[in-house]
């Protein structure tokens, strides 16, 4: 289970025009704002972007100006593998050390959609320890409640982040997770591919599969 919400495309306009620096080709640039500020790109410049889109990470170096801001719920388990990715991406997240004890424990904090009904009994009976744990913990601050708390939680655990990356990097994190085992990797793939010029910017992989 992973979820993508509040995504924002930032600086495509800066990072053409700053392509377009080496040749001094600015005069050239056609792209503009439409009625909905949405930056679109015209042929010239969509030409451009796609030439050194392909040319390799040396000569697209643009794409690292475009940045992606968004909201993404996923299981701990998850970010784990997100967490390989470290350079071009920032991430600052919900504080599970400081606020497991803010709400009670149920199963919509938990990513079960896959999980079979046996698997979702034992779910269930280390949700019920969590959480009469959890009380302990509010009604005493011990710390041995919040311990067992911190170190019994299961991987499949809810985690919100904000993230920041940018293009050049959902490249790389497209063509080596989209065939990925976990379905998450999927769901992210999707989201990548709905951003302005994924296509033509982006989904490069695609397109030596298709030759």
């Amino acid at each position: 289970m992973l979820t993508v919400e509040r995504i924002s495309v930032m600086n495509m306009e800066n990072a053409i025009r700053g392509a377009r620096n080496p040749l001094n080709s600015w005069a050239r640039s056609d792209s503009h704002y439409d009625e909905n500020g949405n930056y679109i790109l015209g042929e010239n410049d969509l030409s451009l972007a796609m030439r050194l889109a392909r040319a390799g990470s040396d000569h697209r170096k643009y794409l690292r100006q475009i940045m992606v801001s968004m909201d993404i719920t996923a299981p701990m388990y998850w970010w784990k593998e997100f967490d390989t990715y470290k350079v071009g991406t920032v991430a600052n997240s919900t504080s599970t050390m400081h606020k497991i004890h803010a709400k009670p424990f149920e199963r919509g904090d938990f990513s079960c959609d896959r999980m079979t009904p046996d698997a979702l009994a034992q779910l269930d009976a280390v949700i019920a320890y969590l959480e009469s744990e959890r009380l302990k913990f509010v009604e005493t601050k011990e710390r041995a409640h919040w311990d067992n708390m911190i170190q019994l939680l299961p991987s499949s655990y809810l985690q919100m982040r904000t993230v920041t990356l940018n293009y050049e990097v959902l490249i790389n994190m497209y063509a080596a997770r989209r065939a990925h085992k976990l379905i998450e990797w999927h769901d992210f793939c999707d989201c990548v591919r709905k951003l302005p010029y994924a296509k033509e910017l982006i989904l490069l992989c695609e397109e030596g599969e298709a030759k």
